[in-house]
C-alpha cells in the first residue's frame, strides 16, 4: 500500500512537471508570436492587389498578403519569390517558370501553375481594367504546363518581364472577370492572411499556419490601425502603443529623432512626387504651357519647405538607377525662371492669370507641396485653386482623368519600363494624362523589346528629355523615405519601394 501511494505521489510530481513545463512552454510561445500594431495614415481604397494604386492600398497587399513569381531583396536585385527558377528560350519569346512546391492559398487550396496564369491573364482582362496592364503588354500567352510549370508566350522579347513580375500577385483562378471578388476578402499566398476590416478603424492579418516559408514567419499577425492624425501616431509610437511608422514624412522623423525606444531608418525612395497635367484639354494639351509650368517651379524651394530638404530634385528617372537617369542639369526647363515661364504663356497665346484646379492626393506631405507649387505657379501667371478629396474620390478622380492638375505621387522600379510605359505611352494603363506622343512610343517600345542594355539606355535617355520639359507631369522629388521603429521590434527592413515584405520575418521581443 504504501508503495502504491509512492507511486503515485510521483505520477503526480511528474504530471505536474509536465503541465508546468507545457505551461512555460505556451506562455513562451505566446510571448515569441505577438501581433504586431503599426499605424498607417489612412484606411484603404481597396485590398485587390491587380486593382489598387493608393500606397495605403498596395502597402497591405503586395508581400504580407500575396507574393509575385518573382521577387526584390532589400537591395532590389531580383529574387525568387513563388516561382523558384526561370528559363528563357534563346529568341527571347518563350519563358518558363517553375513554381515552388508545396505552396497553399489561405483557404488551403494548393497554389498551382494555372493559378498563376489566370493572374497574368485577369491582369489583362478589359473586365477587370488593371492598372498593371501595361507591364504585361508583351504577353501574348499564360499556359499552365503542369501543376508547377508556368510556360509565357512573348509577343517580343521583354527585357522588364522579370522586374514586372515582382509587382504582379497570384491570386486564385477563376477571377479573369470578376473586379469585386478580392476588394473586401483578399485570397493570397503570403506570411499572414486577411483576418477583419473595421472600416476606419483596422485592417488585422494572421499568421498563414499553411505559409511555405513558415519557419521564417515569428509574427502570430498584424494589425493596421488607421491613425489619421500625424500627432496622435507619434504619442503612440512614442509610448508603445505601436511598434512601427512603416512610412512617415520628413517633419515627423524630424520630432521622432531621439526620441527613447524609437529609431529612425531611412533610404531614397524610387517613387517620386509630381504635378500631372490633364492634357485633353486646354490650356495643357498646349506643350508651351507645360514648359512653363516647369520653368515656374523652384523645386529646391519646395524640398527645402515641404520636405524639410529631405529629398533630391526628381528628374524623370531617380538618381539611383545610375545606369539609366539623366542629370537634372540636362534638363533646361529644371532652371526656375517664373519670366521665362511668362513669355513661354504669352508664346502660347493664353491669357493670364490662368485659373485651374489642382486635386491633392490626401497625405500631409502632398498637402505641404501643393501650398508650395500654388504660391509658385501665382508668380508667374497661374491661378490654382486647391481641392483636398477624401482617398477613394481622389482615386476615383485620378482614374477617370477628372482633374486639370493632380499633385500625387508615383510608385517607382528598379525598371525604366515600369516607370514610363504603363504612366506616358498612349494607351498606358495609367496614363490619365491622356498623353500621346508618337516619338515617345516608338523610344518606350524600342526600350521594352530590345535586350541590348547600350541600345535601351540610349532610348531611355531620350524619352526623359521629351518627358523633363514638355511631358505631362513635372516631376517634383525623389523624397527620402523614414520609418519610425520601436526598440523592441527586430527583423524589418525599410524597402525604397515602399514594400511592407519584412513583416513576413519580423518578430517582438
Amino acid at each position: 500500500m504504501y508503495r502504491a501511494m509512492k507511486q503515485g505521489s510521483g505520477l503526480r510530481r511528474a504530471l505536474c512537471s509536465s503541465i508546468t513545463a507545457a505551461t512555460f512552454t505556451l506562455i513562451a510561445g505566446a510571448a515569441s508570436a505577438q501581433v504586431l500594431d503599426i499605424a498607417v495614415e489612412a484606411s484603404p481604397a481597396g485590398l485587390d492587389p491587380h486593382i489598387v494604386t493608393a500606397f495605403a492600398s498596395s502597402q497591405l497587399v503586395l508581400g504580407p498578403i500575396y507574393e509575385g513569381l518573382t521577387a526584390l531583396d532589400k537591395d532590389l536585385n531580383i529574387i525568387p519569390g513563388l516561382a523558384q527558377s526561370w528559363t528563357a528560350s534563346a529568341d527571347g519569346r518563350t519563358v518558363t517558370f517553375k513554381l515552388r512546391p508545396g505552396v497553399t492559398f489561405h483557404d488551403g487550396k494548393p497554389m498551382e501553375a494555372e493559378d498563376a496564369a489566370s493572374s497574368l491573364r485577369r491582369v489583362l482582362s478589359k473586365d477587370v481594367g488593371s492598372p498593371l496592364a501595361s507591364r504585361l503588354g508583351a504577353l501574348e500567352s499564360a499556359t499552365a504546363v503542369d501543376a508547377t510549370t508556368l510556360e509565357l508566350k512573348l509577343k517580343e522579347p521583354s527585357a522588364p518581364l522579370l522586374a514586372s513580375l515582382t509587382g504582379i500577385a497570384i491570386v486564385p483562378r477563376g477571377l479573369e472577370g470578376n473586379k469585386d471578388a478580392l476588394q473586401r476578402a483578399p485570397m493570397g499566398t503570403g506570411p499572414f492572411r486577411f483576418e477583419e476590416w473595421q472600416p476606419n478603424g483596422f485592417i488585422r492579418l494572421a499568421k498563414h499556419a499553411g505559409y511555405w516559408n513558415a519557419a521564417d514567419v515569428k509574427l502570430a499577425g498584424v494589425k493596421f490601425n488607421f491613425v489619421p492624425e500625424a500627432a496622435t501616431r507619434q504619442v503612440g509610437i512614442g509610448n508603445g502603443q505601436f511598434a512601427l511608422l512603416p512610412h512617415i514624412d520628413a517633419a515627423t522623423a524630424l520630432q521622432l529623432k531621439g526620441k527613447p525606444n524609437v529609431a529612425i531608418r531611412e533610404t531614397m525612395e524610387l517613387a517620386y512626387t509630381l504635378i500631372g497635367m490633364n492634357v485633353s484639354k486646354p490650356p495643357f494639351d498646349n506643350p508651351k504651357v507645360r514648359e512653363a509650368l516647369n520653368y515656374a517651379l523652384n523645386r529646391k524651394e519646395i524640398i527645402d519647405a515641404a520636405l524639410f530638404g529631405s529629398g533630391t530634385p526628381a528628374a524623370p528617372l531617380p538618381p539611383v538607377l545610375k545606369d539609366w537617369a539623366v542629370d537634372v542639369r540636362d534638363l533646361p526647363c529644371y532652371t526656375h525662371d517664373p519670366a521665362k515661364a511668362q513669355a513661354l504663356l504669352k508664346e502660347a497665346g493664353v491669357a493670364t492669370p490662368i485659373s485651374v484646379s489642382m486635386t491633392i492626393l490626401p497625405r500631409q506631405d502632398i498637402r505641404d507641396i501643393a501650398q508650395v507649387v500654388q504660391q509658385q505657379l501665382g508668380k508667374a501667371g497661374f491661378k490654382v485653386e486647391l481641392k483636398n478629396p477624401e482617398l477613394g474620390q481622389f482615386v476615383q478622380d485620378w482614374r477617370n482623368s477628372n482633374f486639370d492638375l493632380f499633385a500625387s505621387t508615383n510608385a517607382g522600379s528598379i525598371e525604366p519600363d515600369d516607370y514610363f510605359y504603363r504612366a506616358f505611352r498612349t494607351g498606358g494603363s495609367t496614363n490619365v494624362f491622356k498623353y500621346s506622343n508618337p516619338e515617345l512610343d516608338g523610344l518606350l517600345d524600342k526600350g521594352r523589346a530590345t535586350l541590348d542594355k547600350p541600345a535601351r539606355q540610349a532610348a531611355y535617355r531620350d524619352a526623359q528629355k521629351i518627358l523633363g520639359c514638355s511631358g505631362p507631369a513635372a516631376h517634383i522629388a525623389y523624397p527620402t523615405l523614414f520609418s519610425a521603429v520601436r526598440g523592441n521590434l527586430q527583423g524589418y527592413d525599410i524597402y525604397a519601394n515602399r514594400s511592407l515584405v519584412s513583416l513576413g520575418r519580423a518578430s517582438l521581443r
